[in-house]
């Protein structure tokens, strides 16, 4: 009898990772990843900055939406591995998404920024030192860039 309750006992043990994960599966369910946009900006100090935004979305339909800025059409970019685009300002306001590969956003005082699928950059520092792009790893970096109406 002690050894039958022993064995249950263990049984149960051993169990209990799985029905937690399982639990906690479950609870996460209705959860989403955020979406964060990463602002660039030139801030009052005439140096590129960066802030995370996290996208709020609404539900519509089924799906949930968050409205993008007005924009003007869009621009496929492709760059090869190895690129640096030294210190520039963003040619325009606008918004930057990473389709493939990967880069990486340097701001004044060495702090780095890694993109890669899925990040989308908010490039707002359109005067002051800027920053530095480079593309990074062994593949090329494809963007999709999106330019705000004035």
């Amino acid at each position: 009898m002690n050894a039958k309750r022993a064995w249950f006992i263990g049984i149960a043990l051993l169990s209990l990772p799985v029905v937690m994960s399982t639990a906690q599966s479950a609870q996460d369910a209705g959860k989403h990843k955020p979406v964060i946009i990463t602002r660039l900006y030139t801030g009052p100090d005439g140096q590129t900055h960066a802030e995370e935004i996290e996208v709020k979305f609404t539900p519509a339909g089924g799906n949930d939406v968050f409205k993008l800025m007005a924009n003007s059409g869009a621009e496929l970019h492709r760059a090869p591995p190895g690129r640096v685009a030294d210190w520039h300002t963003a040619p325009r306001r606008q918004y930057v998404m990473t389709i493939s590969g990967r880069g990486e956003i340097e701001l004044m005082g060495g702090k780095k920024i890694e993109v890669g699928p899925g990040n989308i950059e908010l490039a707002e520092d359109l005067t002051g030192k800027g920053h530095i792009t480079r593309t990074v790893g062994n593949e090329d970096r494809v963007t999709i860039q999106i330019p705000l109406s004035p």
